[in-house]
């Protein structure tokens, strides 16, 4: 007969399984309650003025050699704080003085901008001038320089804002960029300024110099117009409007010859959208706009050589530039005798600079850019043509690294290269011709230290003499006195608030130290720094880099789940490296969740052979590098719950968290996906051929979410704006097509009226929160 157990052993196991179920509740308490929700809500308000001195304004007194700024103190108060810029000696002042020269600053570009356009800048002074984009930050970016009486079309966006500066940073011109294009005519200081539109059909005469004779477009052809008398005459007679010459006019430094272009144009591809819910009226309104889609028929330019004397135009075989993604940067030679011109292939597989004898129209490549991947043109590219010594600078990734180059402007040839080591110069800051020295804002170059911080360094042309001129273990921008002799660094980093500091140009030695933000308040509030963490990718030896940010009522003893940000766009970095006191992603781990952010194999900034890793690969994101740095760091961080993993992520971070769960659904449980780019053939012809190529192969129906949506794993929230002009929204709209023929479970929010991000609007966040919540800490949200 068996024996049955003792009554107080049958109870046990039952008192154990309730304790585990009670210590699991007691895990999540707190996790998507109505007081975590309040708490993320008003994260931003909580900790808004908490920060001293984490800004700092200086402004020049006459003769450069002081400044003054004003110090916020803790108890309410501020100081007027002189420096002499010479000793460093500080002091402080009754009054706030009159400054001899305000710092420059214009109105940050559009961050949500859709539009491409074009700006011509055309120089209208009589030295070179230095053009700058302001980024969305309000900081100015280096596009380098444009010569005396030339012209240079420069792609950008509605609403991006550009300037003009002359010497000492005198500032000439503020330019927007608007849906159409505009001439941003750069004059002296004294003088108008103008912002032209070009013209449909026709253009006046508008070259106005010492040339005998000026030229125009005129019924789709070229004309002359004689300066004294006003007489016109026709040079060219094939132009039609679908293959016209269109101003601007490139002039040889002898007014013999100039240059122009005939242009067949794109193709019309038509977008069209459906206003549900229009603000002014009941009914529906549609909305229509030209958007070139990967394949499409481009416009095509072709350069025209015409001479005066012979009232003639020279024939130019078209061989080396025969398939034009883009033609650009005319430039002429001093003596007149060449012409010179960039040419960026379709495809971006191949780059030249083209040199045309402009007596027989013969062409030879005088530099040549080839790769089996892509050529980053529209990050890494940067010419100066150094006309009194018969040479040019040149922008170049030909070594592995993005570097600077000496070039004989006669042979083509490299005399030698200025900046080398595994390190990528970012963008040129300043180049002083007579001095023979560049100014470079670059990356990765101290051991030991993040290599996405930004640093300002010096050069000399034969390579020589390089300086680091910043020093702070952090990333840096920096603002220069009017004379330039001196600049205001201000460095800083996720976990370091702003320091900032006077030093001398001459030889980036530190004056003094001008004022450290003071960020006690804003810890009593519970406020913590994000963490930084590195692990090694997917090949073992590339070091990837990552934040991790934590809840303010952060228990170690408890297990969070982990939400991803991303962004995997090759045409940049994106985990933060400044100082900021709220981010966004604080918001959402204080719901009860650890939120990572990372840069993975494919983004921008580091080696040539990290970047490759996205080429006609959009779908690989960095998952295997994201996912390996998670593990890395949950190794020792038992509070990471790798087995609840979220991800989100907008445009073409909508198109990586979307497939997360098509490639990587092991690992990643729920994903929100906002106006995704999920079908590169969808989206616009620019960004898609830069990383996927041309022709349209069949890589791109590999990478596209449409193409795998039935290997859905996990749950998925879809957002997108019904009035997306950034994104087409028909490539949300398709997944949900194969979705459902696939017969699989989503969540789908359309917002009426939205644009781009519709699901970074208030409710579109309330969304995905309610949805992480829901998924991952298995409650529902109880705001």
């Amino acid at each position: 007969m068996t024996k049955l157990p003792h009554a107080r052993t049958l109870i046990r196991p039952a008192v154990l399984l309730l304790a585990v179920v009670l210590c699991a509740r007691c895990t999540a308490f707190g996790q998507g309650s109505a007081a975590d929700y309040e708490r993320a809500a008003s994260l931003d308000r909580r900790t808004a003025g908490k920060v001293l001195r984490e800004r700092l304004i200086v402004h020049w007194l006459a003769g450069g050699n002081a400044l003054w700024y004003r110090k916020d103190l803790e108890n309410g108060g501020k100081e007027i704080v002189r420096i002499d810029a010479l000793t460093g000696e500080r002091r402080l002042l009754p009054e706030e003085p009159a400054p001899a020269n305000e710092p420059f600053a214009a109105r940050p570009s559009r961050a949500d901008s859709s539009s491409e356009t074009l700006l011509r800048f055309i120089n209208r002074t009589d030295d070179e001038i230095r053009l700058f984009w302001i980024d969305p930050a309000g900081r100015r970016q280096s596009y380098g320089t444009l010569p005396r009486g030339e012209t240079r079309e420069q792609h950008t966006f509605a609403g991006h804002v550009w300037v003009a500066m002359g010497g000492h940073d005198e500032l000439l011109g503020v330019f927007e960029g608007e849906e159409r294009v505009i001439d941003a005519i750069v004059r002296p200081r004294d003088a108008k300024q103008s912002r032209e539109t070009t013209p449909d059909q026709e253009s006046p005469p508008r070259e106005q110099s010492s040339r005998p004779w000026s030229a125009f477009s005129k019924g789709n052809n070229v004309w002359i117009k004689k300066s004294d008398s006003g007489e016109e005459l026709q040079l060219s007679t094939d132009g039609t409007p679908d293959d016209a010459y269109r101003e601007p006019v490139h002039w040889s430094p002898d007014g013999k010859r100039f240059v122009v272009l005939q242009t067949k144009p794109a193709q019309e591809r038509k977008v069209y959208l459906v206003e549900s819910s229009p603000a002014d009226h009941l009914q529906p309104q549609l909305h229509e706009y030209n958007y070139l889609k990967p394949g499409d028929r481009i416009a095509e330019s072709r350069p025209r050589l015409f001479d005066i004397e012979r009232r003639a135009q020279i024939a130019i075989s078209d061989e080396l530039f025969s398939t034009p993604w883009s033609l650009s940067g005319f430039h002429w030679s001093r003596d007149s005798a060449h012409f010179f011109f960039e040419y960026n292939q379709r495809g971006h597989q191949l780059f030249r600079v083209v040199d045309v004898d402009a007596a027989t129209g013969a062409v030879r490549p005088l530099i040549e850019e080839r790769t089996a991947t892509f050529i980053d043109y529209s990050q890494k590219h940067f010419i100066e043509w150094l006309d009194d010594s018969g040479e040019l600078i040149w922008m170049s990734e030909r070594d592995g690294w993005n570097h600077l180059y000496l070039i004989d402007a006669q042979s083509g040839a490299v005399k030698n290269q200025i900046t080398r080591g595994e390190w990528v110069v970012h963008d040129v800051e300043r180049i002083d011709h007579k001095a023979r020295q560049i100014w470079i804002r670059m990356m990765g170059y101290r051991a030991n230290e993040d290599p996405y911080h930004y640093h300002l360094a010096r050069v000399n042309f034969d390579g020589s003499g390089f300086l680091l001129l910043t020093e702070g273990d952090g990333t840096h921008k920096w603002e220069w006195s009017p004379d330039r002799r001196f600049f205001v660094d201000t460095w800083s980093r996720v976990d370091e608030p702003p320091v900032h500091e006077l030093r001398r140009a001459s030889d980036g030695q530190r004056v003094c130290e001008l004022a450290r933000a003071d960020i006690t308040a804003l810890q009593a509030t519970g406020w913590q720094a994000p963490e930084r963490f590195v692990a090694k990718g997917r090949d073992g030896k590339a070091d990837i880099f990552g934040l991790i940010f934590r809840p303010s009522n952060f228990d170690p003893a408890r297990k969070y789940p982990v939400i991803e940000k991303i962004y995997a766009g090759p045409h940049d970095f994106f985990v933060p490296k400044s100082w900021n006191r709220f981010a966004g992603q604080d918001a959402i781990a204080e719901l009860g969740f650890v939120v990572v952010q990372i840069d993975g194999m494919g983004t921008n900034w580091r080696s040539r052979a990290f970047h490759d890793v996205c080429w006609k690969n959009l779908r690989d994101a960095g998952f295997p590098d994201r996912i390996a740095w998670m593990r890395a760091a949950a190794a020792n961080r038992p509070w990471m719950d790798l087995e609840r993993v979220g991800i989100f992520g907008g445009s073409a971070g909508g198109q990586s968290a979307l497939g997360a769960l098509l490639f990587h659904g092991d690992f990643y449980k729920a994903a929100a996906a906002d106006c995704g780019c999920h079908d590169n053939r969808m989206d616009k012809i620019w960004w898609n051929e830069a990383w996927m190529g041309w022709p349209v192969g069949p890589e791109y129906a590999e990478n596209s979410n449409v193409t795998h949506a039935a290997n859905l794993r996990g749950k998925l929230l879809l957002s997108v704006g019904e009035l997306d002009r950034n994104v087409d929204p028909s490539s949300t709209m398709q997944v949900v097509n194969a979705l459902i023929k696939a017969n699989k479970d989503f969540e789908l929010l359309i917002v009426p009226g939205a644009g781009h991000g519709a699901g970074e609007s208030a409710y579109g966040r309330r969304r995905r929160n309610d949805f992480f919540v829901r998924h991952l800490l298995g409650v529902e949200p109880r705001w």
